[in-house]
C-alpha cells in the first residue's frame, strides 16, 4: 500500500464567507477542509480548548463551533467528560473518514497526516 496522499483526504472543499478575514487572503475564497475538519484537528491538539478558542481560529461563530462539536459527539467522532466547569475531548481516531473516497482511511490517518 501506498503511504498517505493529499488526495486520501480530498474530503472537504467549502466556501467560505466573502466577509471572513481568511478569505480575503485566498485568491479564490475556498479552502480544502471544512469547518468540521478544522474544528477536529484542533481539538485533536487541544482536548480541553473552549469553544470561544475554537471560533476565533476558524473564524466562525461559537453557535457554529457548538453545532459541529454536537454533530461530531452525536456520530461518535467525540466523546465529551465533564472536568469541574470545562469540558474534555477525545477523539476516536480508529473511525473512519464518512466520505466513500476517504472512508478507508481513519481520523486518526488524518490527524497524523495533517500533524507530519
Amino acid at each position: 500500500m501506498l503511504g498517505l496522499a493529499f488526495s486520501d483526504f480530498a474530503l472537504l472543499g467549502t466556501r467560505m464567507n466573502d466577509s471572513s478575514e481568511k478569505a480575503e487572503s485566498l485568491s479564490y475564497g475556498f479552502t480544502f477542509f471544512t469547518n468540521y475538519a478544522h474544528i477536529l484537528l484542533l481539538i485533536a491538539k487541544t482536548s480541553d480548548v473552549r469553544m470561544r478558542e475554537l471560533a476565533q481560529e476558524v473564524g466562525i461563530t461559537e453557535r457554529a463551533v457548538q453545532r459541529i462539536v454536537e454533530d461530531l459527539t452525536a456520530s461518535g467522532y467525540l466523546s465529551v467528560t465533564k472536568e469541574g466547569r470545562r469540558n474534555r475531548y477525545t477523539v476516536q481516531t480508529e473511525l473512519p473518514l464518512k466520505h466513500n473516497l476517504t472512508e478507508h482511511r481513519s481520523v486518526g490517518d488524518l490527524i497524523r497526516f495533517m500533524n507530519s
